[in-house]
Order: structure tokens, then sequence, then C-alpha cells
């Protein structure tokens, strides 16, 4: 049935399962399909704008960054994250394992200034060597590759940025942020290159070489850093070891300050945060303290068990207000309640009363279709073709026999999800004039 369901729904995703299958064997191909239908309902219920992470170690991680890339789009990819676990690891034939992968897709740009950290010791003393009577400072640019006719071509104080084939380029926008108010006022308001860098030059904003024929560059106090923004490497979030107060002994814990990195990077206060497999509710209670809304699903008693000690622990809320056979209660960002039922979707039309395809329709179809697709009737192997409804699921189609056939990927694409005879679907087919298809050979 998750097979079915994937073709049906995705073919990219199917071919793509089908291609880890052939590389690594039936029990990858079994797992990333077991994922799949997963990611296909967070792709459903993930609005627009959101973003998702998916932990993974680099096993299955290199097949589901593809399979990522067919249900959230490549052009949604924002980052493989790599987290550095752990600090040692024995390994005889191999460089040792030590690091896991997050994979991040997003519809917008992370929240930077609400994951800055500190700057790193040795980055200070590497960079900010520097010292005036406004504190440390490290040097900066003034100008960026390019020439140009234009005011930011010009020489200034007599010095030519286009004999480097360079231009003028002092901060603006949000990168000028960083200038204190009370050292120059209004900066951002300063029209013009040369006018922004007399403004820095008399604030005392610049560095000037001590020889001839260098370069004039940009101050950029310590004082006035608002930190660094996290690379794509995390090491500077340490596991929970055996000996951490965060501890709860479930196997795959992760530690809150990740989880809180991520709620951060990617959501806002009052924003809903869903963790499908929440284990032991890391990132529910990171949401919490955030101050998101958040929803929580494990299969696990025993995970039921410790989200309620880890609220109780780490939120403060009575244990037997968690309790409570299903009611609602008070204390967190708003109600909160415990389902025991699976929930049911609600934005499928149903079948008629007692009908439902059959479990061999695929063969069934193949059989009387002569091993041709149903809409080019080019003949080809079973596996090549997708189970299609004649009217869709979206227009009200029931799902039953009589309202399926097999497309190749072609011809399900053309037809998508409209209503269309097949005179037109072939018609339309034709038009199109290229037809990629796989022949019985393969």
């Amino acid at each position: 049935e998750w097979v079915d369901e994937i073709e049906e729904r995705n073919p990219a995703l199917h071919y793509a399962i089908r291609t880890a299958g052939f590389s690594s064997g039936r029990a990858m191909q079994g797992y990333l399909t077991y994922m799949a239908v997963r990611l296909i309902e967070m792709r459903r219920v993930l609005k627009p704008e959101g973003s998702v992470y998916l932990h993974c170690d680099d096993t299955a991680g290199r097949y589901l960054n593809v399979v990522m890339d067919s249900v959230f789009g490549a052009h949604n990819f924002r980052n493989m994250i790599t987290w550095k676990r752990t600090s040692a690891h024995t390994a005889s034939r191999r460089f040792g394992r030590v690091a896991d992968m997050i994979l991040f897709y997003g519809g917008r740009d992370i929240n930077a200034d609400a994951v800055r950290s500190s700057l790193d010791e040795g980055y200070e003393r590497g960079f900010y060597r520097h010292e005036d009577e406004r504190g440390v400072y490290r040097v900066g640019d003034l100008t960026a590759a390019g020439s140009t006719r234009g005011e930011s071509g010009q020489p200034w104080r007599g010095v030519d940025p286009g004999v480097n084939g360079n231009h003028w380029r002092p901060p603006r926008g949000d990168y000028a942020e960083w200038i204190d108010e009370n050292v120059i006022p209004d900066y951002l308001d300063i029209k013009g290159v040369m006018a922004r860098l007399d403004a820095l030059d008399a604030a005392g904003l610049i560095a000037w070489p001590q020889k001839s024929g260098g370069v004039p560059q940009l101050k950029r106090y310590l004082a006035s850093s608002a930190g660094q923004v996290p690379t794509a490497i995390w090491s500077d979030i340490k596991p929970v070891h055996a000996w951490s107060k965060e501890r709860t002994g479930y196997p795959t814990q992760k530690p809150i300050a990740l989880l809180e990195r991520i709620v951060k990077a990617s959501s806002n206060e009052g924003d809903v945060v869903l963790d499908p497999f929440c284990g032991c509710a890391t990132t529910c209670v990171a949401a919490e303290k955030l101050g998101r809304e958040w929803i929580g699903i494990d299969l696990s008693e025993k995970a039921y068990d410790l989200v309620v000690e880890r609220l109780a622990k780490e939120v403060q809320v009575s244990s037997d207000d968690l309790r409570g056979a299903r009611r609602p209660f008070s204390g967190f960002v708003g109600n909160v309640t415990r389902r025991m039922d699976a929930p049911k979707r609600t934005d499928l039309p149903s079948a008629p009363a007692g009908s439902r395809r059959s479990p061999n329709v695929r063969a069934a179809l193949y059989a009387a279709q002569e091993g041709k697709c149903n809409g080019c009737e080019w003949r080809m192997p079973v596996h090549a073709l997708t189970i299609d409804h004649i009217h869709p699921r979206s227009e009200e189609g029931p799902d039953v026999d009589a309202n399926l056939q097999l497309l190749c990927s072609s011809c399900n694409s053309v037809k998508n999800a409209r209503i269309m005879t097949l005179e037109q679907l072939r018609d339309a087919t034709k038009a199109r004039g290229t037809h990629v298809s796989l022949s019985e050979g393969g």
C-alpha cells in the first residue's frame, strides 16, 4: 500500500527509492519507503514558508537527501548541517564516525539574529589583533571586486580603488546596523559613497595604512559585534552524556541546545512546532521554553511517560495534571491534550460505502491494459507505470478499481489532477512533442 501510494502521488520519489534499493539493498529501500510516506504527510501539513529538519546518520543520509528533494523540492534545500556529536570513536578500517547529518529544507531564511553566539576565543585572538582608545578591533575591506565608472570607482583621499580592479563599498543596509548611533548619528540615512566614507573617517572608524600604496580599511570593534551566525558545521553543542542532568535513558536523546537552535532559527514566538518522532520530548520542551505551540507524536508508551516527567521537571507543571485521562489542562502556551486515538484525515473524499480498491489492482490493471500505458499505449514494465485516478481524488473521485488506470510518468505529468478523456490525454501527449519511457528491457 505504501509503495502504491508513493508511485501514485510522486513518481520521482518512487524512482529515487528504487535506485537506492538497487544500490544498497531491500532493507534501505524499505526504510526509505517507510520515511517517504511520512515525509509526504509532513509536506502536506507544512506551510509554504515553513521549514523541516531531518536528523539522520551518513548511512541513509545520502539517500534521504534525494528523497527530500523529491518531496519538498530541490529549490527548498537550504543546508546539510553536520553536528559533531562526539569527539572520539575507535575505527580501525575507516575514519571515525563522530557526526550526524541534519537536512534542512525551508521556504524562508533563518532568523539569523536569534541564533547568533559569542565569537570563538580562537577567532577573537586571530582576528581582533588591533586596539585603540575605543577597544579591540579587527579590520575589514572598504572595497569590493569589480571596477566601475561611477562614484564608487573614483579616488578618495588620494586612493584610487580602480588600480586594484576594485571599487569603494562602505557598509550600507543591514551591514551597517552595527555602527553605533552615538558614533555616527543617522549613518543609514547618509547618501552617497564619498559621504559615507567621509563620515566613517571623521568618526575614527577607518584604519589608514602606514606604508604608501596601501588601501584604508574599516575598523570593526569587538564590543559592537552581534556575535556570529553558526556555520553548517556544529561542533559547539555537546551530546547528552550518561552523567548529564538532561539524561532520560532514551537511546536516541538529543541535547536540548540542539533543538533550541533549530526552533529559534526557523520559527517565531506563537508558531507551531511539530515533531512526528518526538521520543523523549526534547523538541516539545525546547518549543515550550521558547514560547512556541507544539505537537509531539510517538508510538511508545514509554515516550509519553518521559514527556510527562520532563515537562513536570523542566517546565514546572504538575505531573498529576499531565496524567489526566485525555482531559486538557492549562499551564503552557495554551491547553495541551493527550490523544490516544489515531486522528483521521478529513480532507479526502470518501469512496462509496462498501467499496475500495482491490489489493492486487496493479496486476489486474497491467493485465487489462496488456502491459501498456493507458495514455500513449507504449508497452513497458509494470514498475514503470503509476496508478492514476481517472476522476481525480481532488475532484471527489473514488478510490475504486473502476476509477483507476496505469500511466507512464510522461502521461501522468500531462494529465496531472485534471479530468481528461483518453482521447484528450493522447492528443495532449502527442502535442507535447517529447515522450520518455522505459522499454521492456529496462
